[in-house]
């Protein structure tokens, strides 16, 4: 039996067994939309404690730094998922904290597209993210890796059956263009086949100054762009004002950084979109 505990030990397995109780297994994502794949893949397996880094009102990780509170999360966490290719810029220093730490990339295999991390809003790269982030807790917890991939399985199903959808009742639209409100969307545009005429602000918080706000106007109306998309996350004041100059409608549409916590609510937020879409395009 020692014989055995050591080498599961010698591999990084987290899971122990002591006086028949399963020793926990600390997994911490860096955001929302990993948050909700992760839940999805944890779902019922014996001792996992999930929790989620950033808090709710956090949108994009761009320019987010870690709190000593959260210092103290990732130094008291096994596992700690990211969504990768940039977006977790505090990553590098928070390992520092946790030389035991385990790090899953859920980007991994995914070519970046025009240098942006909002792989997510992609749903078949979404898909891809499930699949890796399965691979990462099967790797570090082999005990249930056999669980892991079956969640991811059937996670994974759900996710492709909401693309076909998508990809149906978005064919007519292809080649539409339209306005977004920061750069969240090429991932998504890409797999619908919309074009993104241009971007309002694109970082949010950084209000437009008065000579982009009539360049956009210029492109919006070159392009004969049928709709601004806003973010639920912020403010559509610059929006707005483009929309009362231009008499193109705005409309919501949710890059899927907040949103409850349930396990279908990634789900949820596309499906939103998808009705949003085909009321602003039709």
């Amino acid at each position: 039996m020692k014989k055995i505990i050591l080498i599961l030990l010698g591999i990084g397995l987290f899971m122990s067994v002591a006086q028949g109780e399963v020793k926990p297994v600390r997994i911490l994502t860096s955001f929302y939309p990993v948050y909700i794949m992760a839940m999805n893949v944890t779902d019922g397996v014996p001792g996992v404690i999930l929790e989620n880094l950033t808090r709710p009102m956090t949108g994009c990780l761009h320019d987010y730094s870690a709190t000593p509170d959260d210092m103290k999360r990732i130094a008291h966490a096994d596992i700690f998922i990211a969504n990768g290719l940039g977006m977790e810029s505090f990553l590098d220093q928070a390992v520092k904290t946790n030389s035991r730490l385990a790090v899953v990339i859920t980007t991994k295999g995914i070519k970046p597209f025009q240098d942006n991390a909002h792989v997510w809003v992609n749903v078949a790269l979404a898909q891809t993210q499930v699949q890796n982030l399965a691979d990462g807790l099967a790797k570090y917890d082999p005990v249930h890796a056999a669980l892991y991939h079956k969640n991811a399985d059937r996670y994974v199903a759900k996710l492709q059956k909401l693309e076909t959808k998508m990809q149906q009742e978005l064919a007519p639209f292809h080649g539409t263009a339209i306005i977004t409100f920061h750069e969240a969307f090429p991932y998504f545009a890409q797999e619908f086949g919309l074009k993104i005429a241009t971007v309002i602000e694109r970082e949010p918080g950084s209000e437009p100054s008065a000579r982009e706000l009539v360049d956009t106007i210029k492109i919006i109306r070159n392009h004969k762009a049928r709709a601004i998309f806003t973010e639920p996350q912020y403010s559509g004041t610059a929006a707005n004002t483009i929309a009362a100059e231009t008499h193109i409608p705005v409309y919501v549409l949710d890059p899927a950084v907040t949103g409850a916590y349930d396990k279908d609510a990634y789900l949820n937020i596309m499906r939103a979109n998808l009705l949003t879409l085909k009321k602003a395009l039709k």
